[in-house]
């Protein structure tokens, strides 16, 4: 990877910040987005690579053909592109406004599949690349309190899946992620059912595995030649099982962990 160039969108914390210092300490230059330029920035300095910040609301899509623009012609080309930037949800489907709905695929399902768009014919007619695409073990299995989240984190495997199938021989490759708990701030930045921010964490995110060590089983991934990486343990990661072998399984799993009360443990729904 040294010398290459590669993009990472939602790097101002998290799996994304991570991300961009493991590159980083691979000699990679890096393009780094998302909205929080002052964020952004202290990722960059923590780097200590070439580095281009370059901020933009990820919903802007008339905006993109001039920022991919930038972001290619910064070094000529963009070898990788991690599609990260995302919110999630902690409400039940029956009580959640549609505007969360459309707000979530918009920023989790419509953003990424706008921005690859804008790169992939630049990235296939320069011979190929690296896409990595970070969905979610709810992109593999419908989680309660995560319907929106759920439906956009499924479309991003459905699509990046695709894109792979049509370019690999092309020399295209695409890594599709589904991290379970991360400790990242993505459950205090969830929305509630009236689309205000929940502002908490929560006990499994808190307990999960470090973005550090995300980002280094995504990167060895990548080095070898992985199409798919579950980054998960225990629970979550038979949820991602259970999905494909036993279906039927995991369905009564999700709906006796309802039946017991987990919306009112975790502060939604009308249990709250």
């Amino acid at each position: 990877m040294k010398d290459q160039t590669w993009w990472v969108t939602g790097a101002s914390s998290g799996i994304g910040a991570a991300l961009a210092r493991a590159l980083a300490a691979r000699g990679v230059k890096l393009v780094l987005s998302g909205r929080n330029v002052e964020a952004l920035e202290a990722v960059a300095a923590d780097c200590g690579t070439e580095t281009l910040v370059l901020p933009f609301e990820a919903t802007d899509y008339a905006a993109l053909p001039a920022i991919a623009e930038q972001a290619w012609a910064w070094q000529g080309r963009i070898d990788g592109l991690v599609n990260n930037a995302g919110i999630s949800q902690r409400s039940l489907a029956i009580e959640t406004g549609f505007p969360v709905y459309e707000r979530i695929i918009a920023v989790d399902l419509l953003a990424p599949i706008a921005l690859t768009q804008q790169l992939l014919p630049r990235m296939v007619g320069a011979g190929g690349g690296q896409i990595i695409a970070i969905s979610s073990v709810a992109g593999i299995a419908g989680v309660p309190l995560r319907s929106a989240y759920s439906a956009a984190k499924h479309g991003i495997i459905g699509y990046h899946d695709a894109v792979r199938a049509e370019n690999e021989h092309l020399g295209l490759k695409v890594l599709v992620v589904a991290p379970g708990s991360v400790r990242t701030n993505v459950s205090r930045n969830a929305l509630n059912a009236d689309g205000s921010v929940r502002g908490t964490s929560d006990a499994a995110i808190d307990n999960g595995l470090s973005p550090d060590d995300a980002a280094a089983q995504m990167l060895a991934a990548v080095d070898a030649g992985v199409r798919e990486l579950v980054v998960a343990e225990g629970a979550e990661a038979a949820i991602a099982q259970l999905r494909r072998s036993d279906p039927d399984a995991l369905f009564d799993r999700m709906s006796a962990m309802v039946q017991a009360g987990y919306a009112a443990q975790m502060g939604a729904g009308r249990g709250k």
